[in-house]
C-alpha cells in the first residue's frame, strides 16, 4: 500500500496515496495507526485526499481504528474526504463518529495545534 506518515506538531498524520482502499489493502493502513498507537501517539489525522471508494471493510477498519484511538485515550480526524467516501460514512452512520475536516490544515486546527 501507498502511504506515508508524518508528525506535525502533536498531531501523526497518515497520508494515504490511494485512489481506492479496499479490503486487500487494509492491514498496512491499519498496521500503520497501530503502530502510532504503540509509540505513544494519541492524535491521528487520516488523510484521505486521494481515496475516491472505500468499501464496507474499509469502513468497519476505520471504525475500530477509532475504537483504538479512543481507548487509548485518544482522537482519531479525517481529512479530504471526498463526496462519495461520505455519502458511504453518512449511509452506515460512521459519520457519527468519525470526525470529518475538509482539508489537513483544518484537521490540525481541530487538535488545538
Amino acid at each position: 500500500m501507498n502511504l506515508t506518515t508524518e508528525r506535525t506538531g502533536r498531531v501523526s498524520i497518515v497520508r494515504v496515496h490511494e485512489s481506492r482502499l479496499t479490503y486487500p489493502l487494509l492491514a498496512d493502513f491499519s498496521g500503520a495507526v497501530t503502530a502510532l498507537l504503540g509509540e505513544g501517539q494519541r492524535q491521528i489525522l487520516l488523510d484521505l485526499t486521494p481515496v475516491s471508494y472505500v468499501d464496507s471493510a474499509t469502513i468497519g477498519c476505520l471504525m475500530d481504528l477509532y475504537r483504538q484511538t479512543t481507548a487509548a485515550g485518544g482522537t482519531l480526524r479525517l481529512s479530504g474526504v471526498q463526496k462519495r467516501v461520505e455519502t458511504m460514512l453518512t449511509m452506515t452512520g460512521a459519520h457519527n463518529f468519525l470526525h470529518l475536516h475538509p482539508d489537513t490544515q483544518d484537521a490540525i486546527r481541530s487538535f488545538g495545534e
